[in-house]
């Protein structure tokens, strides 16, 4: 495929509706008293286990993208919805709500609190939202990234790759529908950035998330399902691997 229509081709049989749904997006920001689109007039629709690379410079809109796909910041204008719900729809409560139910989020820079062990760090979202079973979730996540044995370290403690694996055990704790990484090899080396890679591309094929990944790396983008190449805060191309 090469378009720029923004409608990402991959929705597997039976489900036939986006996980995260952009229509005519537009942020605007203000720069020394001068209007800056970082993103203008984006459509894209992700579906369920799909695995989508945001690409493109610095100052593109891959991160204001992510943020407005993840519920974190409001439209100038469009619509985005998560999961059908149309996020201008809600308030800060309903936003939070929203996010915490539907959305994981992966870093660059791991984000893990440093004075709570790994453990601690995984189930810390379902803690925040009073769901029950917080430490068995939190041990099956643990588990799954094959970081079991870790689970009473901190933070320190561990590798680069290590991290990031804790970080993404926390981001799937609550089941996400959509999961949102932003250059998460990004402080990694090859090696280990390609481990992390291959475990993003397991967990959109084995449990169905939405994966939308930004990054730089070509490399990192070779390896997942779409690349939605961006330009000035517009997609430019979209090209199916």
């Amino acid at each position: 495929m090469n378009s720029a229509t923004g409608r990402v081709p991959l929705t597997p049989v039976g489900q036939n509706h986006p996980v995260a749904s952009l229509d005519r997006v537009s942020k605007e920001y203000r720069s020394a008293g001068q209007p800056v689109r970082a993103v203008d007039g984006v459509s894209l629709e992700i579906f369920p286990g799909s695995f989508v690379a945001l690409v493109g410079r610095s100052g593109c809109g891959k991160s204001t993208l992510l943020n407005l796909a993840g519920a974190m910041d409001f439209p100038t204008s469009g619509e985005v919805r998560l999961d059908g719900v149309a996020t201008s729809s809600l308030d800060d409560a309903g936003l939070t709500r929203l996010r915490r139910e539907k959305v994981g989020f992966i870093f660059q820079s791991f984000q893990l609190l440093p004075t709570l062990s790994v453990i601690e760090n995984v189930e810390l979202p379902l803690l925040l939202a009073g769901a029950p079973g917080a430490r068995e979730a939190a041990k099956l996540r643990l588990d799954w990234v094959e970081l079991e044995s870790y689970a009473a370290r901190l933070p320190h403690q561990l590798s680069g790759g290590q991290m990031q694996r804790v970080a993404i055990a926390r981001a799937l704790v609550h089941e996400p529908k959509l999961l949102l990484a932003d250059e998460p090899t990004g402080n990694l080396d090859t090696v280990t950035g390609n481990l992390i890679l291959a475990l993003l591309r397991r967990i959109a094929t084995e449990q169905n998330t939405a994966i939308l990944m930004a990054t730089h790396s070509s490399e990192a983008a070779a390896l997942s399902d779409v690349v939605v190449h961006m330009r000035d805060g517009r997609i430019e191309q979209i090209l199916q691997h």
